[in-house]
């Protein structure tokens, strides 16, 4: 049963992030968004490197 729940969560985030690329596929396909998005994901990837650092 947990394993459904899962999968079905999953499924359901799938399909958001999906809605979401097709609502913002023009702004997305600007070199502005990709910088911004490049820079967001590189930030949270440093941080979790950081953190995972300085961690016990």
């Amino acid at each position: 049963m947990l394993t459904a729940v899962h999968i079905l969560i999953g499924l359901l985030w799938s399909a958001v992030l999906i809605g979401f690329a097709r609502i913002l596929q023009g702004w997305l396909r600007k070199p502005h968004a990709r910088r911004l998005l490049d820079r967001i994901t590189g930030t949270v990837i440093g941080a979790f490197g950081i953190r995972l650092a300085l961690s016990n």
